[in-house]
């Protein structure tokens, strides 16, 4: 298991936390932050409305066995963290359907260290 972070262009400062059990997809998140991955390089999964201590400042987290990275994605998974802790009631509806939350401009800052 490891731990990364990414910020978004439109969040400001702010990182957003999340949890990666399999070893693929942590040697992926590796592999972007060292800079040998450049294509697939944006973090999608589905959030769960459950605040996670690593990731103090969110009522709510990505689902680690649903993490994955990406190139392009539909629009209607797109939305700013901050907007979605602000509007977290009514995602997983109409709003970000299915609980899948797709930051287009989202990007790994560092890996937490244990």
């Amino acid at each position: 298991m490891a731990f990364f972070a990414f910020k978004q262009a439109s969040g400001g400062d702010r990182e957003f936390v999340f949890e990666l059990k399999d070893e693929g997809r942590i040697a992926k998140a590796r592999k972007i932050l060292s800079g040998e991955e450049t294509s697939e390089v944006h973090v999608m999964g589905r959030f769960r409305k459950e605040s996670k201590e690593y990731n103090p400042g969110f009522s709510y987290h990505l689902d680690p066995d649903t993490v994955y990275f990406f190139s392009y994605a539909i629009e209607v998974c797109d939305a700013n963290m901050n907007y979605l802790e602000e509007h977290l009631d009514e995602a997983g509806g109409a709003f970000l359907p299915g609980a899948y939350w797709c930051p287009w401009d989202s990007r790994l800052s560092r890996e937490i260290e244990a």
